[in-house]
């Protein structure tokens, strides 16, 4: 259960009201039914919705006490009577819309609740600025002159939108968060302490010193996209840095200048990615990989954790190790490494 101290839930909403909501097929309920909150399946109880997704927990659905359950259609009969179904093929994506309604605040913003407006007493806002209809703005925020905050965006306590800055529309930004030189599609949500838009590392290096060369670039955030906590992403040099549509980065990523990610990429924690390389549509990079720059990465790609990419690679692929190689080859290397340590001393 959520804790009322941090996370208070909306609605109630109908069955059918979220039926419709998950994309999910009501059976075996009523469509009038009341629903006030979500819970896991062993915790659920009258007036709550849970959901299966994963096969370990069949046990659990079959003596659940929810009023309803997302479940997959082939599996709805195992539910106990009374349970209403909805079934769907996608539970973990359906309950995650329907979390999003009762919690907004704890994610994007729902359809059924719009977010709360109204700009806190302590925010400041140039007169130049633009700000949309039912923003939502905390105290300590900064809005500086000639930036634009599109419809229903939440800014947070004490973030930074620096000038010229423009947001598309339910854009969420997290306290302390800054953001300069870059222009923000729909639907973004940027997390605490993420930085956005910083010159990048660029300097003429040489004996008598290190000339700084300015970074003329700007960040461009695509519709969708989600950059997680304590995140950088620096402005181009000179190109744009752009982070694709539907793009979901955790936290403690590191993306330099000129890098140009492509839509749907997922890029775990503690990943950096060096200046002007390109990763292609639909790209994985799990925690802690690292790119080095002006390299191309094909679409489809998976890199294994820790992996240190050091040349192109093409699309469609699994790939692991130091320096990356193809999956299987890196899991051979692996097992010769583990048995030649298990060899007894004096062995060649």
């Amino acid at each position: 259960m959520a804790d009322s101290r941090f996370f208070r839930p909306r609605g109630p909403f109908s069955l059918g009201e979220l039926a419709t909501l998950a994309e999910a097929q009501l059976s075996a309920g009523d469509p009038a039914t009341q629903i006030y909150d979500v819970a896991t399946l062993d915790h659920a109880g009258p007036g709550q919705v849970t959901f299966l997704d994963n096969p370990k927990y069949l046990a659990q659905a079959k003596a659940t006490a929810a009023a309803a359950c997302l479940i997959r259609p082939d599996q709805a009969a195992l539910l106990p009577a009374g349970v209403a179904a909805l079934a769907t093929p996608e539970p973990y994506r359906a309950y995650a819309r329907i979390a999003a309604a009762f919690y907004p605040e704890a994610g994007a913003p729902s359809p059924l609740q719009p977010p709360l407006a109204g700009i806190a007493t302590g925010a400041v806002i140039d007169p130049e600025a633009s700000i949309g209809l039912d923003c939502r703005i905390a105290a300590g925020a900064v809005i500086e002159a000639q930036a634009e905050i599109g419809a229903r965006c939440r800014i947070g306590a004490n973030a930074v939108i620096g000038q010229g800055v423009v947001l598309g529309s339910d854009c969420v930004i997290g306290a302390t968060a800054t953001l300069s030189h870059c222009l923000v599609g729909d639907r973004v949500v940027i997390h605490p302490g993420v930085r956005i838009g910083q010159d990048g590392f660029g300097f003429a290096m040489g004996p008598a010193g290190h000339l700084k060369v300015p970074q003329i670039g700007r960040v461009v955030i695509e519709d969708d996209v989600e950059i997680g906590a304590n995140s950088a992403v620096d402005r181009g040099s000179g190109q744009d840095t752009v982070i694709g549509r539907g793009c979901k980065i955790d936290n403690l990523v590191m993306i330099a200048h000129n890098v140009q990610l492509g839509p749907g990429c997922i890029v775990v924690a503690q990943t950096g990615i060096s200046g002007s390389t390109r990763i292609g549509a639909g790209s994985v990079l799990a925690a802690q990989v690292g790119v080095t720059g002006h390299l191309t990465i094909g679409p489809g790609v998976q890199l294994a954790a820790r992996s240190a990419v050091i040349r192109d690679l093409p699309g469609g692929a699994v790939y692991g190790g130091t320096p990356a190689m193809p999956i299987g080859q890196w899991r051979r290397q692996m097992a010769a490494i583990s048995r030649l340590g298990k060899r007894k001393g004096g062995e060649t």
